[in-house]
């Protein structure tokens, strides 16, 4: 936890959607305090052409641009923590994209712990469980 889906307006290429993922899942760990080990990472394309930014296609622009969107649990952040991560984001992700667009995105989703989880069981199954475990 979490699943991070990553839209960038490239054509696949493995080892910088590698570079990517690392850069995102050590930011996430930083910034927002989620463990790397349980954090998922789904990268997809849009060729330039299909994405427009102010009106142009970002291939007319000879920029790249990423929507970043990532679902934590609500609460568990602070909007500090929340606008380092986002600033960082974009410079990370920026630097392995080059020319990146200013309409590039990172939306954090806070999301109730009782409508969230993994491996089938809930944030909130977790935290009860862990507070169970501390008694």
């Amino acid at each position: 936890m979490p699943i991070i889906n990553i839209t960038l307006s490239t054509r696949p290429d493995a080892a910088r959607s590698k570079r990517i993922a690392h850069e995102v899942t050590e930011l996430t760990q930083r910034h927002l305090r989620k463990d790397p080990t349980v954090t998922a990472v789904a990268i997809s394309h849009i060729e330039p052409e299909h994405w427009f930014a102010g009106g142009p296609s970002l291939a007319d622009q000879q920029r790249e641009s990423f929507w970043l969107d990532i679902k934590v649990v609500d609460g568990t952040n602070t909007k500090d923590e929340l606008a380092a991560y986002i600033a960082e984001v974009y410079e990370g992700v920026g630097t392995i994209l080059g020319a990146l667009h200013p309409e590039s995105y990172a939306f954090v989703h806070e999301v109730s712990a009782a409508a969230y989880g993994f491996g089938g069981r809930t944030q909130e199954y977790r935290y009860i469980k862990g507070r169970l475990a501390a008694v």
